[in-house]
């Protein structure tokens, strides 16, 4: 029988695609990632186009030699914690593919709530604001699965927003980007650069949020991989609400809406904060963990 160890293996003899996935998941395990056998098969698939489909009926069949020293160099990289998503430089969101890099956070399930609530509105043929737009995941499947809306994503990290456009131009959107501290990034765009508009119909956004005490006691792939400026939401986690929710009215149409993701123990805080800059009809929605995990409200002024 085949011995392995916890190290990356560098002998040169045949492997097959079983074999493989056998080696990948044992290197990982080892190295303690929790998922090590959905890693391990992902990473197999994306290193040598190996799906599935190949480990149940095509197991017995050889990989190239290449392939496998590619393998080996990815799950090396993984057992260095470093996320999935950033060694395959891409990740499903909605039932689309985006492309991800260490620029950006990587688009999780929980934020799709946020995108399945705008689109249960039925609106269409309006303005799209996002706020620390990243990946741009929101706004683009916002477009996606909206009918003639344009939209804007605005990001603080010009490093950011070449993921977000490339994102926009690989689902064929109407979307532009700009540069800027939050809102601010509006005003140093101004309304004749690529259409962009400083009214909207709607605004999204999912800022920092995470207390900054907190981050250190965060999963490693999270903390040492994933951009500290996209987590970090000062002491206590609500500086960006404060802002966005302080300025976005000047940046709404009368009855335009505000959606933002939350933390799971924030929803009070942030309903009360838009409740006092004056929005209306706040709604606090659960994820599947019945844990608050996004918030809305309208501004009718």
């Amino acid at each position: 029988m085949r011995m392995m160890n916890c190290d990356i293996m560098t002998d040169s003899a045949v492997l097959t695609k079983k074999q493989c996935y056998d080696e990948g998941v044992e290197i990982l395990t080892k190295a303690g990632i929790d998922e090590a056998k959905s890693d391990a098969r992902l990473l197999l698939e994306y290193i040598a186009g190996v799906t599935y489909n190949d480990l149940c009926i095509h197991q017995e069949e050889e990989v190239r030699q290449d392939r496998v020293s590619a393998y080996r160099e990815a799950l090396k990289r993984r057992t260095e914690h470093v996320p999935v998503q950033y060694i395959t430089g891409k990740q499903e969101f909605m039932g689309l593919e985006f492309t991800v890099s260490p620029d950006v956070l990587i688009p999780r399930y929980d934020t799709e709530i946020l995108v399945e609530e705008v689109l249960r509105l039925g609106l269409s043929g309006i303005d799209i604001l996002d706020v620390c737009t990243g990946s741009g995941c929101i706004l683009i499947s916002l477009l996606h699965y909206m009918h003639d809306c344009r939209g804007t994503g605005i990001d603080i990290s010009d490093k950011a927003l070449k993921v977000a456009a490339t994102n926009a131009k690989k689902h064929n959107v109407n979307a532009g980007f700009c540069e800027g501290d939050l809102f601010d990034a509006l005003a140093k765009a101004g309304e004749a650069n690529n259409d962009i508009k400083l009214k909207y119909d709607l605004i999204v956004s999912n800022p920092p949020y995470i207390p900054t005490g907190v981050i250190p006691t965060l999963m490693r792939e999270v903390r040492d991989y994933e951009p500290v400026i996209a987590l970090d939401g000062d002491d206590d986690g609500l500086k960006f609400y404060r802002r966005i929710v302080e300025e976005a009215p000047d940046h709404l149409v009368r009855g335009g809406r505000l959606y933002m993701e939350i933390g799971y123990d924030q929803g009070a805080a942030v309903n009360l904060i838009m409740e006092k800059r004056g929005f209306a009809d706040i709604e606090i929605y659960k994820d599947l963990g019945g844990n608050d995990r996004v918030i809305c409200g309208e501004w009718r002024r």
